[in-house]
């Protein structure tokens, strides 16, 4: 018999409840809370402040961190300029991508004349945390695409609802696993626009439920998808819209997922997902080796990827 799955869920202390402890400036709990985030896997961007001209509120080399949800630590100066560099670092979180920004504190150039103390400043922002990569299921194809994933550089949660298949055992490279069930998992794992998805469980069910869910909550990531075959893609899709789920959502799910490779075994499927991941997360969608897909109005265009039928369940 199984047992009954448990839950469990990282906790993440504002930035505004963080005990000083040792710390004796603003910049020592900054440097604290960057790894404090990296181990949370908690998308953020630091802005640090490189070059000042003239009148600023700001000096180098002021800093300021920014997480996903717009909470901060630190500061550049205030204002408006601070509120243009939180602008920019959200950017810089859902690209996974470093910038410089240069702005200009004139009344010529700031449209409502807030910032006008005539001088410049430029500013150096980068992301700072691993991106993080949810897996449904902890089948033989997940547990494959974990190890390479982990090699590269993402920060992962494993969920199933059997305690085996979704244990530090069996993920020794995972950030975190968790037993829960489909529908309670695709409900509470943490998902924001910086992090990656992928829906593999061992049901097609299961993974429409968890798809289901996913759109229910308003989850928007960065990189959404499904493994299995063209049949089951247009199958799931046209009994998604039949619940009313939105049209414009389900583009943004990848199925059948991964690079064109003609992969069949668990450990080539992988290359070809963590191929497309790293694709996606270098800003190099264009040079996606499979057609993409589209969703019509009856679900019609959902084209062939890696596979030819589905994959047997002995790899989910």
């Amino acid at each position: 018999m199984t047992p009954e799955p448990t839950r469990s869920r990282i906790q993440v202390t504002p930035l505004d409840q963080l005990d000083d402890g040792p710390a004796h400036s603003v910049e020592d709990r900054l440097f604290r809370e960057i790894v404090r985030l990296r181990e949370a896997g908690v998308a953020a961007a630091l802005a640090t402040v490189i070059e000042v001209k003239g009148s600023a509120p700001a000096r180098e080399p002021m800093k300021i961190l920014v997480r996903a949800d717009g909470t901060t630590l630190g500061s550049v100066g205030g204002g408006c300029l601070e509120e243009e560099v939180k602008r920019q670092a959200q950017r810089v979180i859902e690209e996974e991508r470093p910038r410089r920004v240069a702005m200009a504190l004139t009344a010529e150039d700031s449209a409502d004349g807030a910032l006008i103390c005539g001088g410049s400043v430029e500013v150096y922002l980068e992301p700072i945390t691993a991106p993080p990569l949810v897996l449904f299921g902890g089948g033989h194809v997940s547990k494959a695409v974990a190890t390479l994933a982990a090699r590269v550089g993402f920060r992962l949660l494993i969920t199933d609802d059997r305690p085996d298949y979704a244990s530090k055992a069996r993920f020794p490279m995972a950030a975190e696993t968790r037993v829960d069930y489909p529908d309670a998992a695709a409900r509470t794992v943490p998902i924001d626009r910086a992090t990656y998805v992928l829906v593999m469980t061992r049901s097609h069910a299961d993974d429409r439920q968890i798809l289901h869910e996913l759109w229910r909550r308003g989850a928007t990531p960065r990189y959404v998808g499904m493994i299995g075959s063209g049949t089951k893609a247009r199958l799931t899709f046209e009994q998604l819209l039949a619940v009313g789920v939105d049209r414009d959502w389900l583009k943004r799910i990848r199925t059948p997922v991964g690079l064109r490779l003609g992969a069949r075994t668990a450990d080539e499927i992988a290359v070809s997902i963590v191929a497309e991941l790293i694709a996606v997360r270098r800003g190099r969608n264009e040079g996606r080796w499979n057609v993409r897909e589209e969703v019509d109005g009856a679900a019609r265009s959902v084209t062939e990827g890696n596979l030819d039928g589905d994959l047997p369940e002995s790899l989910l």
